[in-house]
């Protein structure tokens, strides 16, 4: 792993000091935007469960360390990136929560990150936001939850008209692709 430059800014110096700098785009620049003035930067975590993990450490603490570096965090909850599930790293789709368990594994969420995190109206006080509320109103997550659930990619993919568009490596769009849902 290569040496972490040398930072300006509280936030960045700190978070190489501790080892969790590895990579970063633009650092050089970060560094000095962070330096001058107070940014804004945020991290999603879906409502799969009543409670974060381990795994959420250092996404927690990065906020954190943020918010005492005097930058303002966003912790963006998954409320509506939820109701689908996130498919990374599973060989199963995850089973599909109702909106009264996904609210209660909100709630919950929310009273871990009070615990780390000052919310407020202040510079650089957290805010909470749910995705469900730009997303529920779009209702691209009930199309999804109710239609796409019985559409198999593979075989979508298997389809004539989508094997030879990506066999030939000819643009295909994601419209393009949904069409045979449309079609259904």
């Amino acid at each position: 792993m290569p040496a972490a430059p040398q930072f300006q800014s509280d936030f960045l110096r700190t978070f190489a000091a501790r080892g969790a700098y590895y990579q970063c785009s633009a650092d050089a620049d970060l560094d000095a935007l962070m330096s001058r003035e107070r940014i804004t930067g945020y991290i999603g975590f879906d409502a799969t469960a009543p409670s974060l993990h381990v795994g959420h450490a250092l996404q927690i603490m990065t906020l954190r360390r943020m918010q005492q570096a005097g930058h303002r965090p966003i912790v963006l909850i998954g409320g509506g990136t939820t109701k689908v599930g996130d498919p990374s790293f599973r060989n199963e789709a995850r089973p599909l929560l109702d909106d009264a368990q996904i609210d209660a594994n909100k709630a919950a969420i929310r009273k871990t990150f009070e615990k780390f995190l000052k919310f407020g109206d202040g510079p650089s006080d957290a805010i909470m936001v749910d995705n469900a509320d730009w997303l529920d109103r779009l209702e691209y997550i009930p199309f999804l939850r109710e239609i796409g659930r019985h559409f198999s990619i593979n075989r979508m993919l298997a389809m004539e008209s989508v094997k030879a568009k990506v066999d030939n490596d000819l643009p295909f769009s994601f419209l393009e692709f949904n069409y045979s849902i449309m079609q259904a």
